[in-house]
């Protein structure tokens, strides 16, 4: 999420709200999202598909959330609420002699581990983002060399410790 960006104090609210390393799910009104935004809420957002937890260039405003650790959990229009819950994914890591197997699901949890999007991943990796998401969708698995690579930075961002 880009400072600037006109959903960044959503973001930087919803950081905000972290109690150490504990994301709270909570509870905002439309109203307070809009007094967080300091404008009002587009037309669109009486829609659900505008509260989706799709991380993509045409959806910035789930940037905020998603950015922040969260996922909308629910959407009452009728009194115009939103529940957003930490977002906490559970994975089974698969281990060989104690190295973690890079399968598909421990790929894809050491991407959300790290908060980061397939292409931001395959970027810190030195490969395409096509790459990450073949590895995510379970069409290969990374070579020895790059299992080696993942194993140290999964051991530098305190993965499945």
């Amino acid at each position: 999420m880009k400072a600037g960006s006109k959903y960044y104090p959503l973001f930087e609210y919803l950081q905000q709200c972290q109690q150490g390393a504990i994301r709270p799910q909570l509870s905002l009104t439309f109203e307070q999202i809009e007094d967080i935004l300091g404008k009002s809420l587009p037309g669109s957002a009486l829609k659900r598909a505008w509260w989706s937890n799709r991380d993509t260039a045409g959806a910035l405003q789930a940037g905020a959330w998603v950015s922040a650790g969260y996922h909308v959990e629910s959407v009452d229009f009728e009194a115009r609420l939103v529940v957003f819950a930490p977002f906490q994914a559970d994975y089974v890591i698969s281990r060989k002699d104690n190295a973690i197997l890079w399968d598909r699901s421990a790929v894809k949890a050491l991407r959300k581990h790290m908060g980061l999007t397939q292409a931001k991943f395959a970027q810190e990796l030195g490969v395409r983002r096509q790459t990450v998401s073949e590895w995510e969708n379970g069409v290969y698995e990374p070579d020895r060399s790059t299992a080696k690579h993942l194993e140290l930075i999964a051991k530098q961002k305190e993965f499945d410790t």
